[in-house]
């Protein structure tokens, strides 16, 4: 299995496991429960830019003003607590419900999109991941934040799939919302990150591509699992 030797000091390489993918492809879940069975910590740097989209709302800071969200970024704390369901604070607030909305999705987007904001926030995964290795889940993980690791994993579907997967989410939690809304927003979010100047959303030869669309959360995760193996 590639990267399997050990380092020069004798100790086994950190594994640092990328999967990447669009909004909605259900890389959280299947990111997590990658992790559980190959006892890593999961990363979800998504949820980190969710995070401070969420800050910058609650400041009211344009989230497209670069000098201000990099001051931010700098300056906020967030944490994972993992567990059963796994925990996101901000500044010590358990946001983990607050930062899963439409909303915070395209605002997320947004954030993202700042180059200042992503090189603080990569400085944080790198550190993170170098530390004890881990299963990280985002839009750039396999090109930008840890392009030399040979585990790269791209997870992709179908708007209208993705769309329905997060209508039937949100009703479960007992939010109103419209099917055409969450659409509207999917294919909306999928232009944005796809077409932005700095790590776009994308994937080159050195991935495996798993398209979700007509597999179970547990069929995709024995498909990453075993192509590790």
């Amino acid at each position: 299995m590639p990267g399997s030797a050990t380092s020069a000091g004798g100790r086994p390489p950190t594994k640092i496991i990328a999967i990447d993918g669009p909004s909605g492809v259900g890389k959280t879940t299947t990111s997590r429960l990658v992790a559980r069975a190959l006892g890593l910590p999961h990363i979800d740097t998504g949820a980190m830019y969710r995070a401070l989209a969420l800050a910058a709302t609650r400041e009211g800071i344009d989230t497209h003003d670069e000098v201000t969200l990099e001051e931010l970024a700098s300056r906020v704390r967030i944490d994972f607590i993992p567990g059963e369901t796994p925990r996101v604070l901000l500044d010590g607030e358990d946001v983990t419900a607050l930062i899963r909305t439409p909303e915070m999705s395209m605002a997320a987007s947004n954030v993202s999109a700042v180059p200042a904001v992503r090189r603080v926030l990569v400085r944080l995964q790198q550190e993170l991941g170098r530390r004890s290795g881990g299963v990280l889940e985002g839009r750039d993980i396999g090109t930008k934040v840890f392009p030399e690791t040979p585990y790269k994993f791209f997870l992709t579907a179908r708007p209208d799939i993705r769309a329905r997967r997060r209508y039937d989410e949100l009703l479960a939690k007992g939010e109103e919302v419209r099917y055409q809304t969450i659409l509207d927003a999917t294919i909306a979010r999928d232009a944005q990150d796809s077409n932005r100047s700095d790590s776009p959303l994308r994937y080159d030869d050195t991935y495996t591509v798993v398209d979700t669309s007509d597999l179970t959360i547990g069929e995709v995760v024995r498909r990453i699992v075993g192509a590790l193996s």
